[in-house]
């Protein structure tokens, strides 16, 4: 029997982004059914919960309708907020009920300055995490600076429902490369829809795998160049990529935080497919 990765490798590793697209789960039954997967077989795997701060009262309502509360001490939430938003969103989530803030993702508008941004964030509870969404512009390397040594992180976008939304495997590399010389962790968003690089068979998307970013991310970590990265990012097979995983060690996570995704069963089935989480974590019968 092939051995698994060590524990941890995965731990959180799949924030909950169902109401987002492509999926746009609607929220009545998003909710509940980020209820089941943490209390499956392969809890560990789910992170938060993804919500953007405009849905928030449509989620209060959502709870208040319910007439009984979740079958959780509260609801993991990340929520996704412009950086010119975020001091009304903190008020309004503060007055959600049934709703733990774990951590916000901010968006940085065209026009925002690096140096405008870390200040407003000083305004988020310490045991929030931050994320930063970067700029595909001039104004990534500035940001990753704003952000190094500090507590907050960085998110890149590593997809989305138009092709030009999809870095190619030579940005995604230099932006993987620049956080880790920075000392920036960070999480992923959007695209990452399969373990394993490949193209979509209904768009023809080139679509990045997130294993393949996990391995791109601890090659960085151990002084691989961009053109070591570019090859893992590119790399189609299984057994290769598998194999890679499974030499990882945990502390890649210290980096590499999470991703969010649209689907939670996809990706948790395709790790039990590969051999990387036991079987009894398929998500079939739950999702």
């Amino acid at each position: 029997m092939t051995a698994l990765p060590p524990a941890g490798l995965f731990a959180g590793l799949c924030d909950d982004a169902a109401v987002f697209p492509p999926g746009n789960l609607p929220l009545e039954r998003a909710v509940p059914a980020h209820v089941r997967h943490g209390q499956a077989a392969y809890a560990d795997v789910v992170g938060a919960f993804v919500l953007a701060a405009k849905d928030l009262g449509a989620l209060s309502a959502l709870l208040d309708e319910s007439g009984a509360p979740l079958p959780v001490a509260s609801l993991p939430l990340s929520l996704t907020v412009p950086v010119t938003g975020l001091a009304a969103a903190l008020e309004a989530v503060a007055a959600t009920p049934a709703v733990r803030l774990v951590g916000v993702e901010v968006a940085v508008p065209e026009g925002v300055a690096a140096k405008e941004v870390t200040p407003v964030l000083e305004a988020v509870p310490t045991d929030v995490e931050v994320y930063v969404e970067i700029p595909r512009d001039e104004r990534r390397d500035p940001l990753l600076a704003a952000l190094s040594g500090t507590r907050y992180a960085a998110k890149f976008r590593t997809g989305g429902v138009r092709a030009e939304l999809y870095p190619d495997e030579k940005e995604l590399a230099e932006a993987v490369l620049a956080a880790v010389r920075a000392g920036v962790p960070f999480k992923a968003t959007a695209g990452l829809h399969h373990a394993l690089r490949n193209t979509d068979p209904e768009t023809g998307f080139e679509q990045h795998g997130f294993l393949n970013l996990l391995t791109a991310v601890a090659a960085a970590r151990a002084g691989a160049d961009v053109d070591r990265l570019v090859a893992l990012l590119a790399e189609r097979d299984p057994e290769r990529v598998a194999a890679g995983v499974r030499a990882l060690g945990p502390e890649v996570r210290e980096t590499f935080r999470s991703f969010g995704t649209c689907s939670i069963a996809e990706p948790v089935d395709e790790l039990v497919g590969l051999g990387l989480l036991p079987h009894d974590h398929t998500t079939e019968g739950i999702s």
